[in-house]
């Protein structure tokens, strides 16, 4: 009988954010696996769980996802992982995949157990939900991203401005992820809208490298971590 393949979610970086489900999994002596974008590179969702003084098992798989856009390199990363954890599986023992933020919003879990049960679908996957990183940005600088009939959208700007442009239309509370790439252009269209005054950049929430600018417009042409994303809350209606 197969193992389980449990996504085992942290939140975004503040070890205290982990539930107690996925504090549970992490304890019990199953096998951990957890991405990286770099070989030699500690895995950011690793170091969550260190730094929540957890001791990671016997068995542990460091599964390399690169940060490219290529889908046929990436096909074959994603099957060279999934065969990694299945020999693990195929044994009768469960993986813990420690994910970062929620593993159901824009996590490379849905990646691994999508492959890892295609090519064996008797698997059993379980998902743990966690905080993600908009959750905890908004808490962090005491903004809600709903009230009452609001409407909250969660994207990646890499979608482009156009789209951005026009779901500025539709909501109250826009979360942007991935930035990185296109923060001025992102930069140019708030102020184009006038929506400067109403973003606030969070990067690398909860954890000891944390940074929130409230003056959005001062990272222009700046560098931003990867894991960054901007917060607009436009003014309500009377």
């Amino acid at each position: 009988m197969s193992g389980r393949l449990i996504g085992a979610s942290l939140g975004p970086g503040d070890p205290g954010l982990i539930t107690r489900a996925s504090w549970q999994v992490l304890t019990n002596g199953s096998a951990w696996a957890y991405p990286i974008s770099k070989p030699g590179h500690p895995g950011y969702a690793l170091a969550i769980a260190q730094r929540a003084g957890l001791t990671p098992p016997g068995q542990v798989l460091e599964l390399h996802f690169p940060m490219v856009r290529d889908q046929a390199l990436l096909a074959g990363h994603w099957q060279a992982a999934a065969q990694q954890v299945l020999t693990i599986l195929q044994q009768g023992e469960d993986v813990v995949f420690l994910v970062e933020g929620d593993a159901s919003s824009y996590a490379t879990f849905g990646h691994l157990a999508r492959t890892v049960t295609t090519l064996q679908p008797e698997v059993k996957v379980t998902v743990i939900p966690g905080v993600s990183s908009p959750q905890a940005s908004a808490a962090r600088i005491a903004t809600p991203l709903a009230e009452n009939e609001d409407v909250m959208v969660m994207l990646p700007a890499t979608r482009g401005m156009a789209v951005v442009d026009q779901l500025l239309d539709h909501c109250n509370c826009m979360a942007l992820l991935k930035i990185r790439p296109v923060l001025d252009e992102l930069l140019d269209l708030l102020e184009r809208r006038g929506l400067l005054p109403y973003a606030t950049f969070v990067e690398r929430v909860g954890t000891p490298e944390e940074r929130i600018i409230r003056d959005v417009a001062s990272l222009r042409g700046s560098d931003v971590n990867y894991l960054s994303l901007m917060l607009v809350r436009r003014p309500l209606s009377p």
